[in-house]
């Protein structure tokens, strides 16, 4: 294969396999050599009268000793060659999710799930296919056709070997040519297949919404664009391999055509005899299989090939969050100081900035509050806070030490972020809530749902604390995600907790059952909420009020009211929208 700088290690590390593999099928396709010719020694010695009964049992015998020796062979080529094949995938395939975990956010921001998920089944299918039944038929090919060759020229006539594989040789003219257009036909089926694999996950994840809005037909008719164009390259591809293999029949009887008769004649003139007539025209059927082998070679090399610069794709692409040469492997801890210094950010240099300006502290133990209208930028905050994007060095500082300069993983266990959509795995919930935690006990697991105050909901479910949620906690209400995924944080307890938004499908009651949980239990550790209702965050030691990316307030709650600046407009409303819904 073309692309080998991703599989090179695996093949050498299983090296061992192919090499004993390809031992196994040279002796397999040596001990098939000599069936021939003993069939056509005993046409002979039947033609001549000279084949006795104990002559022929002992061909017979040799041969069955033949027959074992070449059903163990294949027994052992398929174990090790196919074996390590599957080994290889195996490990391909894990060290491609490896790779996807530690990429950073912004590659998923461009990356399609269905296109992903499609490079773990039909991609790797692909790739197998070509390291190992491609292993197995070109090498079968190879040793078979140079063997038979060799038999043909010394055992019959050279003038006859000549005449009956020069046809063969189109063979491997055509398959250059077919092989390059199988690879672009096959790439572009797998990039189809990719589109429908997305289109079907989208649809399955959304049919609330497509169901809701009444949008069933237009699904379908979405879908059946996607899937008749998956159709459309599939059998792009199918036409081309339907007409290789045809090709290689045609070009095969040619050549049968002609040693009958070309090797017939020899015969008729004695310069051949009858018995290695016969045995050559079985060296060529014996031909037949490594030809086809030759069209299925590059039918599945090509393939292999299109999926290899696929997966060789992601896997070129770099991580743009990652420890670099001045992190400080000595930092296992932080304690919970958080100093933005004029920090301006953006996504994308083609894109405005999110974040402009942006100075403020917190000490180890305070709360923060973040509010502000949709697009403000106080997610990009929470977000910066965790490094799931990069900043410029000397804008973000906990404990006074710049976050570039702290290790990823020591960071990110020493935060619990709770984001705005609150994820559950379809997995149980006291699972769910332990997750980010290495303690799995049910009475921490029962402390922290009632900290989120959603213990009495868990238990009015039949299983408790071990009901399956369902894909993304299809079967919670949406307050009751949020308060499990506040519980998930809280079972971490770690220095900094990050609330973005995570309140707002909570009624107010049980909101502030939660703040007092969160104000007794988080002495001395740091806490961020995000928030848009002024109720949730009015105690906070420090309001920051968002606009535009900018801070266009700061102070305590009392200190922004007395502003009559945006935080009181916003109070205000709330505060009239509240005495509206009580009358």
């Amino acid at each position: 294969m073309k692309n080998k700088s991703i599989l090179k290690p695996y093949i050498i590390k299983h090296k061992w396999k192919y090499i004993f593999g390809v031992i196994t099928l040279f002796v397999v396709d040596f001990a098939n050599l000599y069936v021939p010719e003993f069939t056509g020694k005993i046409t002979d010695g039947l033609d001549s009268g000279a084949m006795t009964m104990d002559n022929i049992r002992l061909l017979i015998i040799q041969i069955l000793i033949l027959g074992t020796i070449i059903a163990i062979g294949r027994f052992l080529w398929r174990y090790f060659i196919f074996g390590g094949s599957r080994l290889i995938e195996y490990e391909l395939r894990n060290d491609l999710f490896n790779h996807l975990e530690g990429l950073s956010a912004n590659f998923f921001n461009k990356n399609k799930t269905g296109d992903l998920m499609a490079h773990f089944t039909n991609d790797f299918n692909a790739i197998r296919m070509a390291i190992g039944p491609a292993v197995v038929t070109t090498f079968d090919a190879t040793i078979l056709t140079t063997m038979v060759i060799i038999k043909m020229i010394s055992h019959v006539n050279l003038q006859l070997t000549i005449v009956a594989v020069i046809p063969m040789l189109l063979i491997l003219i055509g398959g250059i040519f077919f092989g390059k257009e199988i690879e672009k036909r096959f790439k572009e089926k797998q990039e189809a297949f990719s589109n429908l694999t997305d289109e079907v996950q989208e649809s399955i994840s959304g049919i609330r919404v497509i169901k809701g809005f009444v949008q069933e037909s237009k699904d379908v008719e979405k879908f059946s664009k996607s899937n008749l164009r998956n159709k459309e390259k599939n059998i792009r591809v199918v036409r081309l391999t339907a007409l290789v293999l045809p090709l290689i029949d045609v070009i095969i009887g040619v050549s049968i055509v002609v040693t009958i008769l070309y090797g017939g004649r020899l015969a008729l003139s004695n310069q051949i005899t009858i018995g290695e007539f016969v045995a050559f025209t079985q060296y060529i059927f014996m031909l037949v299989w490594p030809m086809i082998a030759v069209g299925e070679s590059i039918n599945l090399f090509s393939q292999g090939i299109a999926s290899l610069k696929r997966i060789e794709k992601i896997l070129d692409v770099q991580a743009e969050v990652y420890d670099d040469e001045n992190v400080d492997t000595t930092v296992e801890r932080l304690e919970g100081d958080i100093e933005f210094r004029n920090l301006t950010f953006k996504y994308n240099e083609n894109l405005p900035n999110s974040l402009t300006d942006i100075s403020f502290k917190v000490k180890r133990g305070q709360t923060l509050a973040i509010v502000g209208p949709t697009g403000s930028g106080k997610s990009t905050i929470a977000s910066l806070l965790v490094r799931l994007y990069n900043t410029e060095p000397g804008t973000i500082f906990l404990d006074n030490r710049d976050i570039r300069e702290i290790p990823l993983k020591v960071l990110r266990e020493n935060i619990a972020f709770v984001p705005q959509e609150s994820f559950m795995f379809s997995d149980t919930i006291a699972n769910n809530i332990a997750f980010g935690s290495d303690n799995n006990d049910i009475e921490k697991i029962k402390k922290a749902a009632k900290d989120a105050s959603v213990h009495n909901n868990i238990m009015d479910f039949p299983l408790g604390y071990e009901t399956i949620v369902g894909e993304r906690g299809v079967t919670l209400s949406g307050g009751q995600k949020q308060r499990c995924s506040i519980a998930r944080a809280l079972m971490k307890d770690a220095p900094i907790l990050i609330l973005d938004d995570s309140l707002s499908a909570v009624d107010t009651d049980t909101e502030e059952i939660i703040l007092s949980n969160l104000k007794k239990n988080r002495q001395g550790k740091t806490t961020i909420i995000i928030a848009h209702r002024i109720s949730t965050i009015q105690n906070s030691d420090l309001i920051i009020v968002m606009e535009e990316g900018k801070i266009k307030e700061s102070g305590s709650h009392d200190e922004l009211l007395e502003q009559r600046g945006i935080y009181w407009k916003i109070y205000n409303r709330q505060q009239l929208e509240k005495q509206i819904g009580a009358s």
